[in-house]
């Protein structure tokens, strides 16, 4: 293309087609996906799109396609509000919702969730919109804003077991795909981890470095994963001789954790092992542990789950369940393009397999 022609203006179609020596409609059939186009034109026509530097107008484009080639990236958070928003008269109060999101941000996690999201859609020319349903309005939004075609599916992150949201995109028919299975049956694809099958590499790891007095800081007991992770570990403790484990209930958060394992010292103060059921209350119970003069791991093994950006700032370096979010979430958003592009095919699952990462704390 000519410097002159650059300076008149953005690119057009018939650019594009005048540089390849193809009809426009050609081209807008090469753009739009068609694919009854020789390959060898198409190829042409690339180059055409490169050497003009033609960009397609998106709002146009989704005129004709009905597709905004955008999906929303939803971190749904509790399905029962306080009293007031459960009877219709207003929304949880700022300071609430605040609070909801300060725990999303801070939890390396939901960033290993975002990059793995964006790095699938980067190159298919795709773009996550961020939203937060921590309420039953914003929850009704989320709804509303796919109903209305400002997005074409939704990537669901759910932070409770009694969620309605995943429910609600399904009796909408509305396209979406969850991280992490359902706590109640719902006909929606997921992608989710061996979660017991993790814990059981903790378990083992621990019992073969001869610790023989070991506690558990579990994840919440209300949500699948934390459920999942105990109940992996205290069946390979029992299958090895130890019938009782003690166990401190957490938050996945790093308070939670140095919280609980203050409550397991005082409770149990020749413990020798803990496995914390995620990577932030693993570092908090490795600052406690310090606090009160134990060594890790020399007197206290701690082994943590998830193989986060907090394992590696722990001190000593923190022994680790990898959870492979970053190719989780790539999955989770694969599931969700395809069901994009065939609508009625039915939901299904992929469930990925945890890895042993032995670093200094265990």
């Amino acid at each position: 293309m000519t410097d002159d022609l650059r300076s008149a203006g953005a690119p057009t179609l018939e650019d594009v087609a005048r540089a390849a020596g193809v009809s426009r409609a050609t081209v807008s059939r090469v753009i739009n996906g068609v694919r009854n186009v020789d390959p060898a034109i198409q190829e042409v026509v690339r180059q055409a799109v490169s050497v003009t530097g033609y960009a397609p107008n998106r709002a146009a484009r989704s005129l004709v396609t009905r597709r905004a080639d955008a999906v929303a990236l939803v971190v749904s958070g509790a399905g029962v509000e306080a009293g007031a928003d459960r009877e219709g008269s207003g929304s949880r109060s700022a300071g609430d919702q605040g609070s909801f999101t300060a725990q999303v941000f801070a939890d390396p996690f939901f960033g290993r969730v975002v990059t793995g999201v964006v790095n699938y859609l980067r190159p298919r020319g795709m773009h996550p919109v961020l939203m937060f349903a921590e309420t039953s309005r914003a929850r009704d939004e989320v709804v509303a804003y796919l109903r209305q075609g400002s997005a074409d599916g939704a990537l669901i992150v759910s932070t409770h077991a009694e969620d309605p949201l995943p429910g609600l995109l399904t009796e909408a028919g509305l396209a979406a795909v969850l991280f992490a299975r359902p706590a109640r049956p719902v006909p929606i694809s997921y992608v989710d981890l061996a979660h017991q099958d993790g814990a059981r590499l903790a378990a083992e790891h621990l019992l073969a470095r001869d610790c023989r007095r070991i506690a558990t800081i579990s994840g919440p007991l209300d949500v699948p994963a934390g459920q999942a992770r105990l109940a992996g570990f205290r069946d390979t403790m029992a299958r090895h001789g130890h019938p009782y484990t003690p166990i401190a209930e957490g938050q996945f958060t790093q308070e939670s954790g140095e919280a609980a394992m203050e409550r397991l010292l005082a409770a149990h103060p020749d413990l020798d092992g803990v496995f914390a059921a995620n990577d932030l209350m693993g570092m908090g119970a490795c600052h406690v542990l310090r606090e009160h003069g134990r060594r890790v791991p020399q007197d206290v093994a701690v082994v943590g789950f998830d193989d986060s950006s907090a394992a590696l700032a722990c001190r000593p370096p923190l022994t680790t369940v990898r959870q492979p979010v970053e190719e989780m979430a790539a999955e989770m958003t694969r599931l969700l393009l395809d069901r994009l592009a065939r609508p009625t095919s039915p939901a299904t699952s992929v469930i990925f397999e945890p890895e042993l990462v032995v670093r200094g704390s265990a």
